[in-house]
């Protein structure tokens, strides 16, 4: 298992539940004046926001371990292509970003597009990039239905790569460049 640079962090849900006890421990503790339930409060609100990042990390840890499989044994298709005969099949497609959701939550779905076609790529992690709307990005992943059992099909991410970004170059670095 290979150490991953990324920085682990919690989600916005985790931070808003840690901070919701947070501050029921303190009006119980400056209502009541016992401070002995800090013994195992304080060890509680760690936790909540540990626990979490230890699964993000691990969860990370496992799909890159899987990048080099999926690089070997993915099959290049188009969007259109995509059907329920390709339900658990390694895939790889090339696309454009059109819109990013529940970035927030750590568990990113990116709505990406080419000039076949449209689909949903869900990553159960965070991608070791950051994917923004606009950028042309190259993905691979496994086929699956969008709801478990039912639904159309759509792309399990395991990683998912900037190939041109939407960011656009300032206007000093464009003139220096036309000066070289």
């Amino acid at each position: 298992m290979q150490f991953l640079p990324r920085k682990i962090r919690p989600s916005i849900l985790h931070i808003l539940v840690f901070v919701f006890f947070l501050i029921l421990i303190c009006i119980y503790v400056f209502s009541t004046g016992d401070t002995s339930m800090l013994i195992w409060g304080i060890p509680t609100l760690i936790c909540l926001l540990l626990i979490p990042m230890g699964l993000t990390y691990i969860s990370q840890s496992q799909y890159s371990d899987l990048i080099p499989v999926y690089e070997t044994t993915a099959k290049d298709v188009k969007i259109r292509e995509i059907n329920e005969s390709m339900i658990s099949k390694p895939i790889k497609i090339e696309g454009l970003v059109e819109e990013v959701r529940f970035r927030s939550l750590n568990r990113p779905h990116f709505i990406i597009g080419d000039r076949t076609g449209v689909t949903t790529v869900k990553m159960f992690t965070n991608p070791q990039n950051d994917i923004n709307k606009g950028d042309v990005v190259e993905v691979y992943g496994q086929v699956i239905k969008r709801y478990i059992f039912y639904g159309d099909p759509i792309v399990n991410g395991v990683d998912i790569r900037v190939t041109r970004s939407s960011v656009k170059s300032s206007p000093s670095s464009a003139s220096k460049s036309k000066k070289r």
